[in-house]
């Protein structure tokens, strides 16, 4: 597919997470914030830099030592993490500041790291390659982790969600990580089996002719 048509996938994908028609359809429990949180990190954010990676827009060829994919995946760690906090999460949930600030890192973090890994100019490409698939099995195990602690908690952990619903809350809270791991952490593997075959491409191709890669 060509970067104009992975970037123009993107960005719808992106209008439909934040679009206020979204959350009429789905409404505003957490089951709803997890699928449009892995719209933008797990869709919109991967097609937008897959449309950028590697084009005249992209940054990390420019900035490649702002794009070093380990980090990269720290700093999503952290934005994910931390904004599904109670406190954080909560407040986001309840101020207008608050959620802008929440979406706004979860698309730069999810871009940063999907740049890192697949951007960057042809110099130093098998070691980017490299790094990247180890950023992206990192960031499949750490949405993965956290999706099953949603999922197997035995209480509800955010009160913006579960005032006066009771057990169903909690059924909305396990749908919810259910939904990141089985989205989140496939994504992001899907994303780390793709370098490591790039890896193994590049590898094959640079044996000498005659001898088999090893």
């Amino acid at each position: 597919m060509s970067r104009p048509a992975l970037l123009a996938l993107g960005l719808a994908a992106l209008a439909l997470a934040w679009t206020p028609w979204t959350g009429a359809v789905l409404g505003h429990g957490f089951t709803a914030h997890m699928a449009r949180h892995m719209t933008v990190v797990a869709v919109a954010a991967p097609l937008i830099a897959l449309g950028l990676a590697g084009g005249r827009f992209d940054p990390s060829a420019r900035h490649p030592l702002l794009f070093a994919a380990v980090p990269a995946s720290l700093i999503e760690l952290f934005v994910v993490w931390g904004w599904h906090a109670p406190a954080a999460h909560d407040l986001a949930r309840s101020e207008t500041t608050a959620y802008l600030a929440e979406q706004a890192s979860f698309l730069i973090a999810g871009l940063w790291v999907w740049l890192a890994c697949f951007g960057h100019s042809a110099v130093d490409r098998t070691r980017r390659a490299a790094e990247g698939a180890v950023a992206m099995l990192l960031t499949s195990i750490h949405m993965t982790l956290l999706g099953a602690l949603l999922a197997m908690s035995v209480r509800p952990l955010y009160a913006a969600h579960h005032a006066g619903h009771g057990s169903m809350a909690l059924d909305d809270q396990h749908l919810g990580g259910i939904v990141m791991l089985m989205v989140g952490g496939a994504v992001y593997l899907a994303g780390g089996v793709a370098l490591v075959a790039r890896l193994l491409k590049g590898h094959d191709a640079g044996a000498p002719q005659g001898s088999p890669a090893p």
